[in-house]
């Protein structure tokens, strides 16, 4: 590749990040592009899981968790949607993993909303997607 061509590149994708920055914002689009705890782990490495499709957008949400007396030890997700939506399944494994199933059961899509520092308005359907399929996979776990 010639270096005019990576200058081009490189100026143009600091454009698209600033634009999406005054979009959304800087947790978002920084979760978006470094999305943590991505990935669906072995089944021996899942306690439960939930799969789930919501929203006006039909997005997949899979929530896969490993659970070791009442505590929440690794959170992993994957989901077929948007920037916004990479970004909420992310922010719900960083703020669950380490943490009670009692606190995780009590997560709210409001708590998501605050720990992304304001989700646009067309866009909360993300966090209740991630809540609904995280209580789901709470609920399963006690029932078995």
């Amino acid at each position: 590749m010639s270096n005019n061509f990576e200058k081009f590149l490189e100026k143009l994708q600091k454009k698209i990040t600033k634009k999406e920055i005054k979009d959304h914002n800087e947790k978002i689009v920084n979760l978006c592009y470094n999305p943590q705890n991505w990935g669906k782990p072995p089944q021996e490495k899942i306690t439960v899981q939930e799969e789930r499709r919501g929203g006006p957008k039909g997005y997949f949400l899979g929530i896969y968790l490993m659970i070791e007396n009442n505590s929440i030890i690794k959170a992993n997700y994957i989901t077929d949607g948007c920037g916004v939506m990479i970004a909420t399944g992310s922010q719900t494994t960083i703020l669950i993993e380490g943490c009670s199933l009692e606190f995780a059961k009590n997560l709210n899509a409001d708590d998501l909303d605050k720990a992304l520092m304001g989700l646009p308005k067309d866009e909360k359907h993300c966090a209740d997607l991630a809540i609904s399929t995280l209580k789901s996979a709470i609920e399963k776990y006690k029932a078995e």
